[in-house]
Formats: C-alpha cells, structure tokens, sequence
C-alpha cells in the first residue's frame, strides 16, 4: 500500500466530512480511517471518497458492536471497502482491573474477530496509554490483550511514548503482529496546552525518522496520521504530510 492515511477523527471539529476529504485530497492524502460517525450516512460518505479519489482502507468499530452485530460491521466495511477493522478503545468504566479481566477480554476481543477474519477482513487492537501501565502484579494489558498470535496490532506509537515505554520495544515485540500504525507526536512537556499537548507529526518531541524506519523494516503497510485535538485541522494535516514524505 502506498501514500498515506489520515484518521478522520482527527478532524471531527471542523468542517463537514465533504470538505475534509477534499482538503486531504488536495494536500495528496491517499487513504482515511473512518470511525462512527462517518459510517452513518453511507451514502455520503461513499460519495465523498468517490468525488477525492480516497479509499478506506481501515475503520474504528466500537467492542460492543464487533462481538454483538458482526452483520453491521460487516455492512460498513464492505459498504466503504475497508479490510482493516480495529477495536480501537475501551471506555474507563468497561476496563479490567486485574489481569484475569485483561486476560478475559482478550480471549473475548480473539473470538469477537475471528469470524471477521474468516471473511476476509484483516481484524486488529488500537492502543492507548492504559495498556501499557502494569497491574499491581507486574502484568501488563497490552500483552494480555495480545495474548491470541491471530489479533493484529495498530500501534499508537505516540501513546506508548506518554505511557512511558520505548515504542522501539513495542516494534521489537510486535513488529510482525501490525496491521497499521498510527503516526503522531507529543510537543514538550508544557506546551501546545490547547491541543492537550500533541504535536503534528515530526514536530514533537518523538524520535520519528527510527520509529518510521522500524515500522516499515517489520512490514507495517499502512500509516495514519492523526492528532487528538489540533487547533487547525488542515495546518495538522499539511505540516504531518510535509514531514513524513521527507522521510
């Protein structure tokens, strides 16, 4: 797969969905990850991507949507042609809080994809920092979560960096779970307090031109710039492009 992928998520503030698909055609975005809202008019959005020329390649489906209406996820996807489908959060009341809970849900989160793989569909866990935080008895979420060899990986690499772990570490342990990646950056501690102190790519303090390389020498095929609450959506995604493709 080449050129790059923009999480719409990132963009959720702004203008309609029509105007941010061109905006990123425009800047020479290749793909989108798509996320709820985006697949409640399919209609609009198929048309959207028809009208830019960008594909889906990957989505954000809710937990309880994948193990409960398989049949849904299945209609989105193959509705917008995403073959990447990826748990991407669990909200903080729904986590486990020991590692038998962790260890459960990740045989729940295994049997939830599993028909979805066998349909084609590539079938993945999104991080974020909690995963990465050991339990009080040393474990932590993220290996239990990927217990199952058959659950794919998308790498936050920034989050991991907030958790404190080295994403080279997580590359080194994972490199041949990923399924994408998701590219992102973190300003110095202090800064860029209006955008709960994210960067745009390659202007963070993440050591991104080592974590870029790893990624690809372990055959990740798919990165997805994103940041959690830019100021400007479009300065986000221009400046993230720029940096990446000079890499």
């Amino acid at each position: 797969m080449t050129g790059f992928s923009y999480q719409l998520y990132s963009s959720r503030n702004f203008g309609p969905l029509a105007d941010t698909l061109k905006m990123l055609a425009d800047l020479g975005y290749a793909h989108i990850e798509g996320y709820g809202p985006v697949y409640e008019d399919l209609d609009a959005t198929r048309k959207a991507m028809a009208d830019t020329g960008l594909t889906m390649p990957s989505g954000h489906f809710a937990f309880d949507l994948v193990e409960n209406n398989r049949e849904e996820v299945t209609r989105i996807a193959r509705g917008l042609g995403i073959n990447k489908i990826v748990v991407p959060f669990l909200m903080p009341d729904d986590r486990p809080t020991d590692a038998a809970g962790w260890t459960d849900f990740g045989k729940r989160l295994a049997a939830a994809g599993k028909p979805l793989q066998d349909d084609g569909f590539e079938f993945g866990w999104h991080n974020h920092d909690f995963e990465f935080k050991a339990l009080p008895t040393g474990e932590r979420p993220i290996d239990l979560i990927l217990a199952d060899p058959a659950v794919g990986f998308e790498f936050d690499v920034a989050w991991a960096a907030v958790a404190g772990t080295d994403p080279g570490s997580v590359i080194d342990q994972y490199g041949d779970r990923l399924i994408s990646a998701h590219v992102k950056d973190r300003a110095p501690d202090g800064d860029n307090a209006d955008e709960d102190g994210w960067a745009d790519a390659g202007h963070g303090t993440l050591d991104w031109p080592a974590h870029f390389a790893g990624l690809k020498a372990a055959g990740c095929d798919l990165f997805i710039m994103e940041h959690d609450k830019p100021s400007s959506d479009q300065r986000f995604a221009e400046r993230a492009l720029t940096y990446m493709n000079s890499l």
